[in-house]
Protein backbone atom coordinates (compact mmCIF):
# COMPACT_ATOMS: atom_id res chain seq x y z
CA UNK A 1 0.00 0.00 0.00
CA UNK A 2 2.36 2.11 0.67
CA UNK A 3 4.59 2.05 -2.54
CA UNK A 4 1.36 2.02 -4.30
CA UNK A 5 0.60 5.67 -2.64
CA UNK A 6 4.56 6.64 -3.34
CA UNK A 7 3.89 5.59 -7.05
CA UNK A 8 1.08 7.92 -7.47
CA UNK A 9 1.98 10.67 -5.58
CA UNK A 10 5.38 10.81 -7.81
CA UNK A 11 3.15 10.27 -10.81
CA UNK A 12 0.74 13.15 -10.25
CA UNK A 13 3.59 15.53 -9.13
CA UNK A 14 5.45 14.13 -12.71
CA UNK A 15 1.73 15.25 -14.40
CA UNK A 16 1.81 18.80 -12.54
CA UNK A 17 5.10 19.33 -14.04
CA UNK A 18 4.16 18.31 -17.09
CA UNK A 19 1.38 20.48 -17.55
CA UNK A 20 2.78 23.65 -16.05
CA UNK A 21 5.84 22.79 -18.49
CA UNK A 22 3.27 22.85 -21.33
CA UNK A 23 1.72 26.06 -20.22
CA UNK A 24 5.26 27.63 -20.03
CA UNK A 25 6.20 26.37 -23.44
CA UNK A 26 4.83 29.42 -24.65
CA UNK A 27 6.71 31.42 -22.50
CA UNK A 28 10.08 29.83 -22.85
CA UNK A 29 9.91 30.05 -27.25
CA UNK A 30 9.46 33.50 -26.33
CA UNK A 31 12.62 33.90 -23.64
CA UNK A 32 14.77 32.34 -25.87
CA UNK A 33 13.82 34.45 -28.92
CA UNK A 34 14.30 36.84 -26.32
CA UNK A 35 17.69 35.95 -25.22
CA UNK A 36 18.87 35.24 -29.23
CA UNK A 37 17.96 38.55 -30.03
CA UNK A 38 19.39 40.46 -27.01
CA UNK A 39 23.41 38.94 -27.12
CA UNK A 40 22.63 39.75 -31.36
CA UNK A 41 21.83 43.46 -30.10
CA UNK A 42 24.54 43.73 -27.43
CA UNK A 43 27.29 42.69 -29.83
CA UNK A 44 25.83 45.32 -32.10
CA UNK A 45 26.30 47.96 -29.42
CA UNK A 46 29.62 46.90 -28.38
CA UNK A 47 30.64 47.70 -31.91
CA UNK A 48 29.15 50.99 -32.37
CA UNK A 49 29.62 52.10 -28.65
CA UNK A 50 33.48 50.91 -29.06
CA UNK A 51 33.66 52.89 -32.29
CA UNK A 52 31.56 56.05 -30.29
CA UNK A 53 34.16 56.26 -27.49
CA UNK A 54 37.34 56.07 -29.53
CA UNK A 55 35.96 59.73 -30.55
CA UNK A 56 36.32 60.86 -27.54
CA UNK A 57 39.88 58.72 -26.45
CA UNK A 58 42.75 57.07 -27.77
CA UNK A 59 43.05 55.04 -25.36
CA UNK A 60 42.16 51.16 -26.82
CA UNK A 61 42.00 49.91 -23.00
CA UNK A 62 39.44 52.42 -22.24
CA UNK A 63 37.26 52.22 -25.70
CA UNK A 64 37.23 48.18 -24.87
CA UNK A 65 36.32 48.89 -20.95
CA UNK A 66 33.27 51.38 -21.95
CA UNK A 67 32.09 48.86 -24.72
CA UNK A 68 32.13 46.17 -22.12
CA UNK A 69 30.49 48.20 -20.01
CA UNK A 70 27.62 48.96 -22.76
CA UNK A 71 27.57 45.11 -23.48
CA UNK A 72 27.04 43.79 -20.14
CA UNK A 73 23.79 46.04 -19.87
CA UNK A 74 23.00 44.92 -22.53
CA UNK A 75 23.33 41.27 -21.55
CA UNK A 76 22.04 41.59 -18.20
CA UNK A 77 18.59 43.56 -19.40
CA UNK A 78 18.18 40.99 -22.11
CA UNK A 79 18.31 38.13 -19.21
CA UNK A 80 16.19 40.31 -16.74
CA UNK A 81 13.67 40.37 -19.62
CA UNK A 82 13.60 37.09 -20.70
CA UNK A 83 13.28 35.39 -16.78
CA UNK A 84 10.43 37.98 -16.39
CA UNK A 85 8.67 36.12 -19.24
CA UNK A 86 9.12 32.94 -17.68
CA UNK A 87 7.83 34.88 -14.39
CA UNK A 88 11.09 34.55 -12.72
CA UNK A 89 11.66 37.94 -11.95
CA UNK A 90 10.98 38.20 -8.10
CA UNK A 91 13.74 35.41 -7.97
CA UNK A 92 16.08 37.84 -9.94
CA UNK A 93 15.17 41.24 -8.10
CA UNK A 94 17.14 39.38 -5.03
CA UNK A 95 19.83 38.37 -6.72
CA UNK A 96 20.07 41.74 -7.79
CA UNK A 97 19.76 43.14 -4.36
CA UNK A 98 22.49 40.87 -3.15
CA UNK A 99 25.15 41.31 -5.85
CA UNK A 100 24.32 45.64 -5.19
CA UNK A 101 25.48 45.04 -1.47
CA UNK A 102 28.24 42.59 -2.29
CA UNK A 103 29.15 45.56 -4.87
CA UNK A 104 28.99 48.28 -2.27
CA UNK A 105 31.22 46.09 0.47
CA UNK A 106 33.89 45.79 -2.51
CA UNK A 107 33.32 49.75 -3.12
CA UNK A 108 34.81 50.37 0.40
CA UNK A 109 37.51 47.50 0.31
CA UNK A 110 38.91 48.88 -3.75
CA UNK A 111 38.21 52.78 -3.16
CA UNK A 112 41.89 53.68 -3.89
CA UNK A 113 42.31 51.41 -6.79
CA UNK A 114 38.69 52.76 -7.92
CA UNK A 115 39.65 56.58 -7.50
CA UNK A 116 43.03 55.74 -9.03
CA UNK A 117 41.33 53.99 -11.79
CA UNK A 118 38.70 56.55 -12.52
CA UNK A 119 41.12 59.42 -12.21
CA UNK A 120 43.27 56.79 -15.46
CA UNK A 121 39.82 57.34 -17.68
CA UNK A 122 39.31 61.20 -16.80
CA UNK A 123 42.78 61.82 -18.01
CA UNK A 124 42.66 59.78 -21.09
CA UNK A 125 39.65 61.58 -21.99
CA UNK A 126 40.85 65.69 -21.15
CA UNK A 127 44.21 64.37 -22.12
CA UNK A 128 46.37 66.58 -19.96
CA UNK A 129 49.23 64.94 -21.09
CA UNK A 130 50.35 62.20 -23.33
CA UNK A 131 53.33 59.86 -23.86
CA UNK A 132 56.29 61.95 -24.40
CA UNK A 133 55.26 65.41 -22.91
CA UNK A 134 57.59 66.91 -20.29
CA UNK A 135 55.30 67.08 -17.07
CA UNK A 136 55.67 68.61 -13.37
CA UNK A 137 53.22 67.46 -10.60
CA UNK A 138 54.39 68.20 -6.88
CA UNK A 139 58.08 67.49 -6.60
CA UNK A 140 58.37 65.33 -9.70
CA UNK A 141 59.33 66.30 -13.04
CA UNK A 142 60.55 64.42 -15.65
CA UNK A 143 59.30 63.00 -19.62
CA UNK A 144 56.00 60.77 -19.64
CA UNK A 145 57.02 56.98 -20.53
CA UNK A 146 53.68 55.29 -19.96
CA UNK A 147 50.18 56.14 -19.29
CA UNK A 148 48.24 52.86 -17.74
CA UNK A 149 44.72 53.08 -16.00
CA UNK A 150 45.71 53.20 -12.44
CA UNK A 151 49.22 55.05 -13.08
CA UNK A 152 51.38 57.36 -15.10
CA UNK A 153 55.20 56.39 -14.94
CA UNK A 154 57.44 59.80 -15.02
CA UNK A 155 61.49 59.10 -16.03
CA UNK A 156 62.78 62.10 -14.35
CA UNK A 157 66.36 64.17 -15.40
CA UNK A 158 68.32 61.96 -12.90
CA UNK A 159 66.92 58.52 -15.25
CA UNK A 160 64.76 57.21 -12.19
CA UNK A 161 61.46 55.50 -13.53
CA UNK A 162 58.77 57.09 -10.37
CA UNK A 163 55.60 55.53 -10.80
CA UNK A 164 52.57 58.57 -9.79
CA UNK A 165 49.14 56.91 -9.05
CA UNK A 166 46.67 58.72 -11.28
CA UNK A 167 45.08 59.92 -8.34
CA UNK A 168 47.64 62.15 -7.27
CA UNK A 169 48.25 63.77 -10.76
CA UNK A 170 44.23 64.29 -11.59
CA UNK A 171 44.01 66.02 -8.23
CA UNK A 172 46.92 68.56 -8.02
CA UNK A 173 48.36 70.78 -9.87
CA UNK A 174 50.30 69.80 -13.42
CA UNK A 175 52.78 71.87 -15.42
CA UNK A 176 52.85 70.77 -19.05
CA UNK A 177 56.11 72.09 -20.49
CA UNK A 178 55.58 70.51 -24.09
CA UNK A 179 52.45 72.04 -24.88
CA UNK A 180 53.98 75.44 -25.19
CA UNK A 181 56.43 73.93 -27.47
CA UNK A 182 59.26 77.34 -25.90
CA UNK A 183 60.51 77.61 -22.24
CA UNK A 184 61.88 80.32 -20.57
CA UNK A 185 64.76 80.59 -18.80
CA UNK A 186 65.09 82.93 -15.78
CA UNK A 187 68.25 83.97 -14.28
CA UNK A 188 69.06 86.05 -11.13
CA UNK A 189 72.43 88.59 -11.52
CA UNK A 190 74.10 91.39 -9.38
CA UNK A 191 75.63 93.97 -9.98
CA UNK A 192 77.84 96.60 -8.51
CA UNK A 193 76.02 99.89 -6.97
CA UNK A 194 78.49 101.99 -9.20
CA UNK A 195 77.77 100.54 -12.58
CA UNK A 196 75.32 102.08 -14.93
CA UNK A 197 71.89 100.09 -14.79
CA UNK A 198 71.23 101.44 -18.72
CA UNK A 199 74.21 100.40 -19.75
CA UNK A 200 74.01 96.97 -17.91
CA UNK A 201 70.73 96.28 -19.10
CA UNK A 202 71.70 97.48 -23.36
CA UNK A 203 75.14 94.79 -22.63
CA UNK A 204 72.86 92.03 -20.94
CA UNK A 205 70.39 91.74 -23.75
CA UNK A 206 72.49 92.70 -26.53
CA UNK A 207 74.90 89.70 -24.88
CA UNK A 208 71.59 87.26 -24.82
CA UNK A 209 71.09 87.28 -28.36
CA UNK A 210 73.86 85.39 -29.44
CA UNK A 211 72.36 82.17 -27.58
CA UNK A 212 72.04 79.65 -30.02
CA UNK A 213 68.96 77.57 -28.65
CA UNK A 214 67.04 81.49 -28.05
CA UNK A 215 63.68 81.87 -29.71
CA UNK A 216 63.75 84.68 -31.94
CA UNK A 217 59.88 85.66 -32.06
CA UNK A 218 60.19 86.42 -28.48
CA UNK A 219 62.78 88.73 -27.52
CA UNK A 220 64.81 88.24 -23.54
CA UNK A 221 63.26 91.20 -20.92
CA UNK A 222 65.33 92.75 -18.34
CA UNK A 223 63.53 94.17 -15.17
CA UNK A 224 65.81 95.45 -11.58
CA UNK A 225 64.28 93.63 -8.89
CA UNK A 226 66.10 94.64 -5.64
CA UNK A 227 68.30 96.21 -4.12
CA UNK A 228 70.75 93.99 -1.92
CA UNK A 229 73.44 93.95 0.77
CA UNK A 230 76.23 94.32 -1.78
CA UNK A 231 74.11 94.28 -5.38
CA UNK A 232 71.65 95.91 -7.85
CA UNK A 233 69.75 92.83 -8.59
CA UNK A 234 67.96 91.77 -12.06
CA UNK A 235 65.93 89.31 -13.34
CA UNK A 236 66.25 88.15 -16.87
CA UNK A 237 63.74 86.19 -18.72
CA UNK A 238 65.00 84.21 -22.21
CA UNK A 239 62.54 82.02 -24.47
CA UNK A 240 64.37 79.03 -26.03
CA UNK A 241 62.41 77.36 -28.94
CA UNK A 242 62.29 73.59 -27.24
CA UNK A 243 60.86 72.27 -24.36
CA UNK A 244 64.04 69.32 -23.70
CA UNK A 245 65.48 69.64 -20.57
CA UNK A 246 69.18 69.71 -22.03
CA UNK A 247 68.34 72.14 -24.46
CA UNK A 248 67.40 74.65 -21.64
CA UNK A 249 70.56 73.69 -19.56
CA UNK A 250 72.39 74.27 -22.50
CA UNK A 251 70.65 77.75 -23.25
CA UNK A 252 71.19 78.58 -19.28
CA UNK A 253 74.82 77.67 -19.76
CA UNK A 254 75.45 79.90 -22.69
CA UNK A 255 73.37 82.76 -21.46
CA UNK A 256 75.37 82.74 -18.61
CA UNK A 257 79.10 82.52 -20.14
CA UNK A 258 78.10 85.02 -23.11
CA UNK A 259 76.81 87.87 -20.11
CA UNK A 260 79.82 86.96 -18.11
CA UNK A 261 82.03 87.61 -21.10
CA UNK A 262 80.43 90.80 -21.93
CA UNK A 263 80.67 92.04 -18.34
CA UNK A 264 84.46 91.76 -18.21
CA UNK A 265 84.56 93.44 -22.09
CA UNK A 266 82.61 97.19 -20.77
CA UNK A 267 84.12 96.62 -17.17
CA UNK A 268 80.77 95.78 -15.41
CA UNK A 269 81.72 93.87 -12.10
CA UNK A 270 79.99 91.15 -10.32
CA UNK A 271 80.21 92.15 -6.96
CA UNK A 272 81.01 89.51 -3.85
CA UNK A 273 79.38 89.35 -0.89
CA UNK A 274 80.37 91.73 1.72
CA UNK A 275 81.11 90.56 5.32
CA UNK A 276 82.75 92.37 7.83
CA UNK A 277 84.13 90.49 10.52
CA UNK A 278 84.87 91.12 14.61
CA UNK A 279 87.97 90.17 16.09
CA UNK A 280 86.83 91.80 19.50
CA UNK A 281 89.24 94.66 18.66
CA UNK A 282 89.02 97.93 20.36
CA UNK A 283 86.86 100.64 18.36
CA UNK A 284 89.04 102.79 16.17
CA UNK A 285 92.51 100.63 16.44
CA UNK A 286 92.98 98.77 13.41
CA UNK A 287 93.69 94.97 12.69
CA UNK A 288 97.37 95.87 11.69
CA UNK A 289 98.28 98.37 14.58
CA UNK A 290 96.38 95.62 16.77
CA UNK A 291 98.47 92.68 15.18
CA UNK A 292 101.82 94.47 15.57
CA UNK A 293 100.97 94.95 19.45
CA UNK A 294 100.48 91.28 19.55
CA UNK A 295 103.97 90.35 18.10
CA UNK A 296 105.53 92.70 20.27
CA UNK A 297 104.40 91.26 23.48
CA UNK A 298 104.86 87.34 22.30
Amino acid sequence: MDINKAYHLIETKLVIWLREFVKLLPNIVIASLIIVLGFFLARLLRKFSQKLFHRFTQHDTISNLFSSFVYIIAVGVTLFVALSVLHLDEAVTSLLAGAGIAGIALAFAFQDIAANFMAGILLSIRRPLVIGDLVKSKDIMGKVITINMRDTIIQTFQGQMVIVPNKEIFQNSLENFTRSGKRRIDLTVGISYGDDLEKVKQVTLQAVKNVSVIDREQLPRLFYTEFAESSINFTLQVWINSTEQPIFWQGTSEAIMLIKKAFDENNISIPYPIRTLDFAIKGGENLADTLQKVNLKT
